[in-house]
């Protein structure tokens, strides 16, 4: 994973106004084409969309490595073959292009998403996210990385020749309804590596998901050798029957609280957030003192780990305070040891730059 860091952040946000208005921390678009309004109270889709049909927007950045998001509905479906986005970074081209009621990516061969019905607006507004570095292209559909069953719900294709360096979205055909549109020259990020919120972004992807890829990569004997990467997860469930199926010895990393104990900026745009994060390390022996000996080397390791490699910058992120709780052995049957750290993390934040 290539998750964001703390200076990468989405470098145009707009939610249904005017992408052709930005300002220092909101890069605008430029537009070409005919018709493009806000949408009004009167219209079936409400207030807040922008209403689009002939009218495309596109920047030119000088970065290689793009991400563009967008969230909308079909008022009129556009004609197939219309392009909805599009990404050069002058080593390959890659386009959205409507197919009925899916997706084509195209670059030098076209790949197609599951159906997605964007013409009905009973439904969740479609959303799509395409990224392209170097000359492979990514297109997500609904933010899902994979499915119910753990099978990719991406597609990719190698992108086409080339023709000048853009960002680029909008419709010359149809009615399109573009609830959002985020893009970044920052990189090509998947959607758990950059959210459209920054809350998000710095507790779930920065901290938790960040951290569960540092113990991945640790040189360190015991996490290297005896914890498989399959067995080191966010905490998403940590329920039993969830525990059950991963083999141990596991290391569980989740985020349990957030507070903002000081604003340091009028208005509170600046401020500094406090994470509490533990990490749960499950062994199993074949009597509980060897669990739990072999949970302690691992814990060991875990805190050698994170105590050292995080929390290096002070301000943006601080590692405050540390305390662990060593699992006993309160049943005659029992073999499975649990041993939890807790972490305190501190960010700096400013919430001005929503990335």
């Amino acid at each position: 994973m290539a998750i964001a860091g703390t200076q990468d952040y989405w470098t145009s946000r707009f939610n249904g106004v005017d992408p052709t208005v930005g300002d220092s921390l909101n890069t605008a678009f430029s537009q070409s084409g005919a018709t493009a309004v806000a949408s009004t109270s009167s219209d079936s889709f409400g207030v807040g969309y922008w209403k689009v049909s002939d009218k495309t927007y596109t920047q030119t950045p000088t970065t290689t490595a793009y991400t563009i998001m967008g969230c909308f509905y079909y008022e009129t479906a556009p004609s197939n073959g219309t392009v909805l986005m599009k990404l050069d970074n002058g080593s390959a081209k890659v386009e959205v292009q409507v197919n009925g009621t899916k997706f084509n990516l195209v670059g030098a061969s076209t790949a197609s998403t599951v159906e997605l019905s964007p013409a009905d607006s009973t439904q969740s507004a479609v959303i799509l996210r395409l990224t392209l570095t170097g000359t492979t292209a990514t297109l997500y559909a609904r933010e899902i990385v994979t499915d119910s069953y753990g099978e990719d719900h991406f597609i990719q294709v190698t992108g086409s020749s080339s023709v000048g360096k853009t960002i680029q979205w909008g419709n010359t055909s149809g009615i399109v309804h573009w609830a959002s549109l985020y893009a970044t020259d920052k990189g090509a990020f998947a959607p758990q590596e950059l959210s459209p919120s920054q809350w998000t972004t710095n507790t779930l992807y920065r901290l938790g998901l960040s951290l569960v890829e540092q113990l991945k990569s640790s040189p360190r004997m015991y996490l290297k050798t005896h914890v498989d990467d399959s067995s080191i997860v966010y905490g998403y469930d940590i329920s039993g029957d969830m525990l059950s199926r991963i083999r141990p010895p596991s290391i569980h990393v989740m985020v349990q609280n957030i507070n903002a104990p000081d604003s340091i900026s009028l208005g509170g745009a600046v401020v500094d957030l406090s994470y509490s994060l533990s990490v749960f390390v499950t062994t199993v022996g074949a009597d509980y003192k060897e669990a739990y000996i072999l949970g302690a080397e691992i814990a060991g390791e875990v805190f050698d780990e994170l105590y050292i490699n995080t929390g290096l910058n002070g301000t943006t992120d601080s590692l405050d305070t540390f305390s662990a709780n060593l699992d006993t052995k309160r049943d005659d049957d029992e073999t499975i040891c649990i041993h939890q750290l807790l972490f305190t993390y501190r960010r700096r934040t400013n919430l001005r730059r929503a990335s």
